[in-house]
């Protein structure tokens, strides 16, 4: 359902924004494995996953290997920073034509619920079909110096100082003046007030969104 909500086609599919990126990448990936071959992978870096093989030999014939074992595999390289996978060393369409579907981990945002995106981000294949964008509703009403990734330029972006609360408002702000993404998602929307503050940034919204909660499996589409 989750898939259809946010419209992943065959190909690559970037995921950015704030936290709950690898989390969303996990439940899309699960969500597609019984009926297709599906590659994650990152374009900056990530954190090792431990629930599918990891092919850490840049060769197709190595990934190939892996979806003889497993319908979802992690390409990447090693990097200096522990725990960590770096982009694979290959073409991101050279990884699509292995598997039908691609989802590539985009960003950083240091598992803050939201960011503002520096010149140099996010890294988006140049070949992606799709770009989401996560955002957690609950850095709303938290101040922007303490919900958001880059503060001082979610605040310019928002028009508001970097001690002001996130409001839906604001947040809206940023991603339309960003305009990074094709569908918006906003994870961790458990309670009443938090549906009225997702459905508020909907209503400003200038892409399709999605919410719901990614920990209680509970999806709507918004726009």
């Amino acid at each position: 359902m989750l898939c259809d909500l946010l419209q992943i086609r065959p190909g690559v599919t970037a995921i950015i924004g704030g936290g709950g990126k690898s989390t969303l990448l996990r439940a899309l990936a699960d969500a597609l494995a019984p009926h297709a071959r599906v590659l994650v992978a990152t374009s900056t870096k990530m954190y090792v996953p431990d629930w599918c093989p990891v092919v850490l030999d840049a060769s197709l014939a190595a990934v190939e290997r892996a979806f003889a074992e497993s319908p979802v595999v992690c390409a990447g390289l090693l990097c200096e920073l522990p725990g960590k996978l770096a982009a694979p060393g290959l073409a991101w369409e050279a990884l699509a034509g292995a598997a039908d579907y691609v989802l590539v981990e985009a960003d950083g945002s240091r598992h803050l619920p939201l960011k503002a995106h520096a010149a140099h981000e996010p890294v988006v294949p140049a070949c992606a079909s799709r770009v989401v964008c996560v955002a957690g509703i609950d850095g709303v009403g938290e101040q922007v110096s303490q919900a958001c990734h880059r503060p001082q330029l979610f605040a310019q972006l928002a028009g508001v100082p970097v001690e002001a609360p996130v409001t839906p408002e604001a947040l809206a702000a940023v991603l339309g003046a960003e305009g990074l993404h094709d569908i918006l998602y906003i994870n961790k929307v458990e309670s009443a007030e938090a549906w009225r503050q997702a459905e508020r940034v909907a209503q400003l919204a200038a892409t399709p969104v999605v919410a719901g909660s990614l920990r209680r499996g509970e999806f709507a589409c918004l726009r």
